[in-house]
């Protein structure tokens, strides 16, 4: 069974850091492009960046220079990690996985397909306060 389950959101003041894990189980990590998505209370659901399965990572143009995403050098999960955060950064962010491993969405400007995959985990919660 197909699992991702994020961790690491919290409430932190603006200019703060975070770090946001994605736990995964019951695939073969290695062979799949994976992407973190967010959103915001009243506002539509944005790509973050991803992580191809060649270990290249895209980014969106707001999280670019701010936004790092990495995967563990062993074992089966992706990281976050958020510098300067701003207000506007507050949302429940997502761990997706492509949907097939052929499917490759992670590139530049179409790593937003990603988003009809059926592989999403739970959320957490970032909320930035100024």
């Amino acid at each position: 069974q197909v699992q991702l389950v994020e961790s690491g959101g919290a409430s932190v003041l603006s200019g703060g850091s975070l770090r946001l894990s994605c736990e995964t189980s019951g695939f073969n990590f290695g062979q799949y492009d994976f992407a973190w998505f967010r959103q915001a209370p009243g506002k539509e659901r944005e790509a973050v960046g991803c992580l191809a399965k060649n270990r290249n990572t895209y980014y969106a143009d707001f999280a670019e220079g701010r936004f790092i995403i990495s995967r563990a050098n062993y074992g089966n999960a992706m990281y976050l990690q958020m510098h300067s955060l701003k207000p506007e950064d507050t949302a429940v962010y997502y761990c997706v996985r492509d949907l097939s491993m052929f499917s490759r969405n992670c590139q530049p400007g179409t790593f937003t397909r990603m988003e009809e995959s059926d592989y999403w985990g739970r959320g957490t919660q970032v909320t930035v306060s100024s």
